[in-house]
């Protein structure tokens, strides 16, 4: 069974910068690989909404909210997906979750992803 477990959340001033972690365990020898992995975000009273997502082939995407101040990498060998995050808004503060795309795509509709995490808060002040 796919477990996914985020890092790397906290507290930071506007203008700071975090670094999330994802970590994927109980994966099949080389197939994180293949999955497409999503960063998704919940603010509190808000639906849960779509930040960026990184595919198979290493190709990125993010809401246009984040564009220029996100960035998403992968680590396939440590199985592991990163969301770096510049430039903070008080409007970032929220829940972070990663979500995998078994499939290998980064669909913004987060019922397309089979496994998330617990998430980790992050909170922007101003």
């Amino acid at each position: 069974q796919v477990q996914l477990v985020e890092s790397g959340g906290g507290l930071v001033q506007a203008g700071g910068s975090l670094r999330l972690s994802c970590a994927a365990s109980g994966v099949l020898f080389n197939t994180f690989s293949n999955y497409g992995m999503g960063w998704f975000r919940q603010a509190q009273g808000k639906e849960r909404e779509f930040v960026g997502g990184i595919s198979r082939f290493s190709n990125t995407y993010y809401a246009n909210s984040v564009k220029g101040r996100f960035t998403i990498s992968r680590d396939n060998a440590k199985n592991t997906v990163y969301l770096q995050m510049n430039s903070l808004k008080p409007e970032d503060t929220a829940v972070y979750y990663c979500a995998a795309n078994f499939g290998g795509s980064t669909p913004l509709d987060r019922n397309a992803y089979e496994r998330w995490g617990q998430g980790t808060q992050v909170t922007v002040s101003s």
